[in-house]
């Protein structure tokens, strides 16, 4: 089932979400000030891409250089991100078909909001159910 939810959000909404992070990544490591702000777009764009059978995890020894550019980013791009997943997400679930989908979107926003500290890892992971 994962892999035709998966198949399905590839073609409606994964793909051109993940062109869009991963452009932003490309952009942010450019810059050489904001390479940690690019990978955290390429984490995002990847997990955006195959959201169904993974899962966010925070990092317990992220620092206090995390905090602060997940405020940063939360200033300049996690608000609106977050805005654009949950509009897309209620949209998304009008229909019922739509329903995993918008609920897959949902999913996305707390990691576009806070997406220093968070790694992305199998549902099945024992991380996920705090045992490590």
């Amino acid at each position: 089932m994962r892999t035709l939810l998966n198949l399905i959000w590839l073609i409606f909404a994964g793909f051109w979400l993940a062109l869009g992070y991963f452009f932003a990544g490309i952009i942010c490591c450019v810059l050489i000030i904001t390479i940690p702000f690019g990978i955290a777009a390429f984490r995002i764009g990847t997990f955006a891409l195959w959201p169904f059978g993974q899962t966010v995890v925070r990092r317990q020894d992220a620092g206090v250089m995390t905090a602060a550019g997940n405020v940063i980013w939360f200033l300049v791009a996690g608000l609106w991100l977050a805005i654009g997943h949950l509009l897309t997400g209620i949209a998304l679930c009008v229909t019922i078909i739509g329903i995993p989908l918008g609920l897959a979107n949902f999913k996305l926003i707390p990691v576009s909001l806070a997406p220093l500290g968070a790694e992305i890892v199998p549902a099945d992971d024992p991380r996920t159910f705090g045992m490590a």
